[in-house]
């Protein structure tokens, strides 16, 4: 049986129940475990049956350590949850003790391996106190593994941390970095952004170096990418001595979709309740004629940062579908001007939460503003659509960099919001001549990704190979 967890959030989860499902396609027995508060966000938001599973694929849950929270649809503080879960431990236990119930029960096998996401580390050590095997998940791109991996070097250059906030604005981050492995002329700015601190002791800063340490004495990594998406970096993350082997088996939506009968293929990812109604005023619109607006789970932005990319939307004559999460907007409800409502009834949609995915490959969608996280990056790609990036933190600026400068697929908004640069943008996305470059390249990978996940691709063998010289030896091994 493997035991799988991951870090409670909206992509990590969604992103480790993909690699579930694929690993139970391949006859593994699954648990499943969510942090309670999230277990029941699966229900409100799936139904009350949606997590009954199977007999061999089943779900746990364990509390998080944090206090529960007044309102159970906003995403928790995730410095607060880093704190709480992993700096202090406060998971480790229950962790270890469900670990402990599973292997004493007779419902089904004993766990032979634990699968982790990668920022839980404390789960590493709860499964080498009990002698289960490893294998670590990091759902994120190739790239952001290895700048995460740099912080070491950046403390030894004096690069972090920073030595004070000047060092945001005065052009500091703008230093071009000639020592990254498989990351030519990448800048400092565009490393993920838990080094951009001046207290040594911060808990995103430190978690991150902790978390790429303890994957060192796992017995595999998995990266939810592909060979040809990011070549040069998993080469040098393969000849990296210290590291355990690489596997890059994504898209990991594209083996789901070959799967000629699956069990829980009705079985949700969403913590918030998705409207489908959207999907439905897609279908009245031509071909490439609408933009996608989503930030994601956990991004939030200022009210003035809200109207600014409304007014821009609305200026560009442009349609669009926007989610916007009830906890987008800081400390306040997510409120656009009457004048904005008025001037896009005919030609807009807002949402709370959508189906992304089949927003994204509905053929009236031409174009994602996206904040650039790696699972809305990888199901944009799938879907041969182009990008708007406007990257909010974390891995997020190196995908954005990735996209508008290695990929060809995306243009970057300024951090700071202005109406008249995102109606240009759109504008030339969804109509000019960069943005059907753009749609031409987005293409190319996707059918770049296709290949990937083809019966004989790079990412179905390394699938193969990691089930057949990991995982199954390791059953084999702790039976």
């Amino acid at each position: 049986m493997l035991y799988v967890f991951q870090t409670p959030t909206q992509s990590h989860i969604k992103a480790m129940l993909k690699l579930a499902k694929l690993l139970h396609h391949r006859g593994f027995h699954i648990t499943f475990v969510n942090t309670e508060f999230n277990h029941k966000r699966f229900l409100k938001s799936q139904g009350p049956n949606s997590l009954d599973g199977l007999p061999d694929f089943r779900f746990e849950s364990i509390p998080d350590g944090m206090a529960a929270g007044s309102d159970d649809n906003a995403t928790q503080d995730v410095i607060l949850l880093c704190d709480a879960i992993i700096m202090k431990d406060q998971m480790l236990s229950p962790f270890r003790e469900l670990l402990v119930k599973l292997n004493g029960q007779d419902i089904g096998p004993p766990v032979t391996c634990v699968v982790y996401d990668g920022f839980m580390p404390f789960a590493i050590t709860a499964a080498e106190e009990l002698g289960v095997p490893t294998v670590v998940f990091f759902p994120v791109s190739a790239c952001c593994f290895m700048g995460c991996k740099q912080y070491p070097t950046l403390i030894e250059k004096g690069l972090a941390p920073l030595k004070d906030e000047s060092c945001l604005t005065n052009g500091f981050l703008d230093k071009v970095l000639d020592w990254v492995p498989g990351m030519k002329d990448i800048r400092l700015r565009d490393l993920p952004t838990h080094f951009r601190t001046t207290n040594p002791d911060d808990i995103l800063f430190n978690i991150t170096m902790k978390s790429i340490h303890r994957a060192e004495k796992a017995s595999a990594i998995i990266s939810h990418t592909f060979d040809a998406l990011e070549p040069q970096v998993l080469e040098a993350l393969s000849s990296m001595t210290k590291l355990p082997p690489v596997y890059a088996i994504g898209p990991q939506q594209l083996h789901l979709n070959q799967l000629p009968e699956d069990p829980l293929k009705n079985m949700g990812y969403s913590l918030w309740k998705e409207e489908a109604e959207c999907l439905k005023w897609l279908d009245s619109k031509e071909p490439n004629s609408v933009i996608y607006v989503s930030f994601g789970s956990i991004a939030v932005m200022s009210p003035q940062h809200l109207v600014e990319f409304g007014w821009g939307l609305a200026n560009s004559k442009v349609c669009f579908i926007w989610v916007i999460r009830p906890d987008l907007v800081v400390g306040e409800s997510a409120i656009l001007p009457p004048e904005f409502v008025a001037e896009t009834k005919e030609r807009g949609l807002i949402a709370n939460w959508c189906p992304q995915e089949q927003v994204l490959n509905h053929p009236s969608v031409g174009g994602f503003l996206t904040h650039c996280g790696w699972n809305s990056m990888i199901e944009s790609l799938c879907a041969g659509v182009p990008m708007l990036c406007w990257p909010f933190f974390a891995d997020q600026q190196t995908n954005c960099w990735s996209a508008c400068n290695e990929w060809g697929i995306g243009m970057e908004i300024n951090n700071d919001v202005k109406r008249d640069e995102v109606e240009k943008l759109v504008r030339q996305m969804m109509g000019g001549e960069k943005g059907e470059k753009m749609r031409s390249k987005a293409l190319e990978w996707k059918k770049l990704a296709e290949e990937a996940t083809a019966p004989h691709g790079s990412s179905s063998q390394n699938l193969e190979n990691l089930v057949n010289e990991v995982m199954l030896r390791q059953t084999e091994g702790h039976i």
